[in-house]
């Protein structure tokens, strides 16, 4: 394996202010779930980005004082001294391979309602607070002593973040989350003081703030500017404003660190978003500065990543959820293993984390936020143990991961699919509009399984009880998928509903065969409110179909807001002529038409319709399962039986292979009985008389 001599320059050192990155491969800030809430979690992840090979390696959000706090979402603190220890600890993993340690410090001002620290919020024009969750909370205009004090409290984060060992210090201004932006956008800063009005102005707090870093630090510790690249609307800060701004002070940080207006916007998924989709908005901006530039578009082909520092548009490849799914990408290509890099799929189930208050997972590094917690790594595998040989039934997403952990341990392993294709739900979802990218989960596991000499894996190959109990196995896995239901039972209706067999019912599974209509008008039924529902409502638009999406929640795919692609599938499908009719599900399904009932009022209307798709649940496929423990399978020498993925809970395709690396790092396991199956931290108490006023 031989790295191509066109990827040279990947890894050509670059000086960032008083700092030389050995690469130029740069974790930007991103989220993980984690925060303050799991730092031991966090600190090994980033310990595998610098093992990996980064150059320049983030923290994700740190909040600097509890005027501004963003819960329910989970970052970092550095508020007092105390939160020094866990982020010094998270400083020296990131230092263990050589690579830079960034530190990104936040004030969200308009954004921070303060749901934990009851402070009132403070911004540089006061208003409701803008979250995704419309808090009823308003924040109050800073004023001059405010403003002081901001800039007081960032010292204070300065000092600190050089205490715990950084060597770079990122000031957030980007995907108006930052009261950096907030001071640069006519859309936040109404100020009509020194600090509003023209460009020159807005920049003010923007460049007190960079000189206080200089000197709190001594210039010691390099500085990162992450500003938005575009934020849309009459009053936003524009691409325009942007440049003019950095024409204006090129050099006042040691990089400038260009994302996206909004968040949705700059890490939008694969459906929507190509690889270097900021492309456009970022060329140019290179001339206008001396210091180097960073920048992010889900990078994941080193020829891209070349192109965008030959033709002078980055110096910095940014990453973000490319480093997630794959931490060792820049050591995989530095070592010429193309192969072996495990592409992004753009599916942002690792935003899902951080949005939801729990941690984050990837579709394709199942390790991730694991290292810690289970003592997962993403490349490297733990010896096997006693056994020797293990099946796998079902060879869909679930099926392959637990193939490939499995054989990695060392197991002799047999993989058995009953169809001539790899991948299941994986092979037959790519097809779909926009979902291309998601064919990398198998594309990665079967390129990765083929070289194996341990691995035997059979296509056309059904199974039955008698069969497995016949193959001398040590441990089967059972993960033979699951199928939609056609009888709309799912959140809202818990039984099926009245349905004429005149009127003909289709189900995702029946669309991703061929099937299904072609034309006429259709219901489809969104009780799942993912992202299947619209990518079907585009297929069935596309087949000639008049569509109506029909969903009991107040707006489309819900669970979307997620993975930021909500406002995206609410726009595409209106652009394209979907009827969307929220609030309303179906109670009966005759010949021709349905009943639909608000599911507010329960009143009825008539929808009249020449075919439905159902979009709501999936039912197990564990017949196999079952017909095997009916059986004397431990007579026949298996030590283990286990139904996993969506044969026994159906999940996204993140759980799945969850799923089959949490089955094939237990094997061979000793019993846990009633202890946890991850390590946890618990909050240390203060002693009782550091509790009285």
């Amino acid at each position: 394996m031989t790295r191509l001599p066109a990827h040279d320059l990947l890894f050509t050192p670059l000086q960032i202010g008083p700092k030389t990155a050995k690469n130029r491969f740069y974790q930007v800030p991103h989220c993980n779930g984690g925060g303050y809430r799991d730092p031991s979690a966090v600190v090994e992840m980033r310990r595998t980005k610098a093992e990996g090979g980064w150059g320049v390696i983030f923290t994700e959000q740190t909040e600097i004082h509890p005027t501004s706090e963003i819960t329910p979402f989970i970052e970092q603190h550095l508020w007092d001294d105390r939160d020094i220890p866990a982020l010094a600890r998270m400083a020296e993993a990131m230092k263990s391979h050589g690579a830079l340690a960034g530190i990104q410090l936040a004030y969200s001002g308009i954004n921070g309602p303060n749901l934990y620290s009851r402070e009132v919020p403070l911004a540089v024009t006061g208003g409701p607070i803008l979250t995704f969750t419309s808090d009823p909370v308003q924040a109050r205009t800073m004023d001059r002593e405010d403003i002081r004090d901001l800039r007081r409290w960032f010292r204070n984060a300065f000092r600190r973040s050089q205490q715990a060992g950084f060597d770079l210090i990122c000031l957030y201004g980007a995907h108006g989350f930052g009261i950096l932006q907030h001071f640069l956008s006519r859309a936040t800063n109404h100020r009509t003081d020194e600090y509003g009005g023209s460009l020159e102005n807005r920049g003010r707090f923007l460049r007190e703030v960079v000189e206080d870093c200089r000197e709190e630090t001594r210039g010691e510790l390099a500085i990162s500017l992450r500003m938005s690249l575009h934020e849309a609307g009459a009053y936003g800060f524009s691409n325009a404003e942007l440049r003019d701004f950095i024409q204006m002070h090129g050099d006042l940080p040691d990089i400038w660190d260009l994302a996206q207006g909004t968040w949705e916007a700059c890490s939008g998924t694969s459906r929507f978003k190509p690889e270097a989709a900021q492309e456009d908005l970022v060329r140019g901006i290179r001339a206008l500065t001396s210091k180097p530039v960073v920048g992010v578009g889900r990078f994941t082909s080193p020829d891209e990543m070349v192109r965008q520092i030959r033709t002078g548009v980055l110096d910095f490849i940014g990453a973000a959820r490319p480093s997630i799914a794959d931490p060792f990408l820049p050591q995989k290509v530095e070592q010429g293993r193309y192969e072996d890099i495990r592409e992004c799929i753009g599916c942002n189930i690792c935003v899902s984390g951080d949005m939801t208050g729990g941690i984050s997972r990837c579709t394709q590094n199942t390790a991730f936020m694991e290292e810690w917690r289970k003592g997962w790594h993403p490349d490297r595998a733990r010896p096997k143990g006693v056994s020797d040989h293990v099946v796998i039934i079902g060879a869909g997403p679930t099926g392959l991961e637990a193939a490939l952990q499995a054989a990695k341990r060392g197991y002799r392993v047999t993989l058995a699919e009953a169809t001539d294709t790899l991948g299941g739900r994986v092979t037959r979802e790519r097809a779909l509009p926009g979902l291309s990218a998601w064919g990398r989960v198998a594309d990665y596991r079967t390129g990765q399984l083929a070289p194996l000499p341990n691995v035997e894996i059979y296509r056309d190959s059904r199974m039955t009880a008698e069969d497995l109990l016949s193959l001398e196995a040590d441990h089967i896995a059972i993960a033979t998928g699951a199928t939609w239901r056609r009888d709309a039972v799912a959140r809202l209706h818990l039984h099926p509903i009245p349905t004429d067999p005149a009127m003909p019912v289709f189900t995702p599974d029946d669309l991703m065969a061929g099937e299904g209509p072609a034309g006429g008008r259709v219901m489809l039924y969104d009780d799942d409110h993912f992202y299947m529902g619209s990518v079907l409502a585009e297929l069935l638009i596309a087949r000639g179909c008049t569509v109506d999406f029909v969903t009991p929640a107040v707006k489309v795919a819900e669970w979307t807001d997620n993975t930021l692609e909500q406002g995206t599938i609410m726009r595409r499908l209106l652009e394209i002529g979907v009827n969307v009719l929220t609030s309303k599900a179906p109670e009966a399904i005759a010949r021709g038409e349905v009943t639909l009932g608000c599911t507010w009022t329960g009143r009825t209307s008539t929808l009249p319709a020449d075919a439905v798709v159902m979009v709501t649940s999936r039912r197990p496929d564990d017949r196999l399962y079952h017909e095997t423990r009916a059986l004397d399978w431990r007579g026949a020498g298996i030590r283990s039986l286990k139904l996993i993925g969506d044969a026994a809970a159906p999940g996204p395709i993140a759980w799945a292979t969850y799923a089959g690396r949490n089955w094939a790092e237990d094997l061979d396991a000793p019993p846990r009985g009633d202890a946890l199956a991850f390590r946890r931290e618990i909050a240390g108490l203060l002693p009782q008389e550091a509790l009285t006023p």
